[in-house]
């Protein structure tokens, strides 16, 4: 089970990720993003922490999150010496990153029929 903030994370935030899955998301990202759409901001640490997800596999979620432009970024000091910490937070809303996946397959699903109605034209 994934905690959020220490406490365990709510049926309804599993059924988030578990949908947002089913969509094709892999459970490192549908988790992340369940996390991010809960907190202002948070470091990778944090999310490790809070989601029970390896450096590795938030690293790899983030990228994702970049690539799309759905997460904000930016480096927070830390006292003493060594590097900034980087602070993420999620910039495009929940509903966005839907709508993202409800087009994807809305045009993964017309070019299947477009297919299944050119297989029906040539078996005539």
């Amino acid at each position: 089970m994934i905690s959020f903030g220490g406490k365990q994370l709510g049926e309804s935030n599993e059924e988030i990720v578990e949908s947002l899955k089913s969509l094709g998301m892999t459970r490192n990202l549908a988790t992340t993003i369940a996390y991010l759409s809960n907190v202002k901001e948070a470091s990778s640490q944090e999310i490790e922490m809070s989601t029970g997800l390896r450096q590795p596999e938030v690293s790899v979620a983030m990228r994702e999150m970049r690539e799309n432009s759905w997460i904000s970024v930016h480096n927070e000091k830390v006292t003493g010496k060594g590097r900034p910490t980087k602070i993420y937070s999620l910039k495009t809303p929940f509903g966005k990153i839907i709508k993202h996946y409800e087009q994807r397959i809305r045009e993964e699903n017309e070019a299947r029929m477009r297919i299944i109605n050119k297989l029906k034209t040539l078996a005539k």
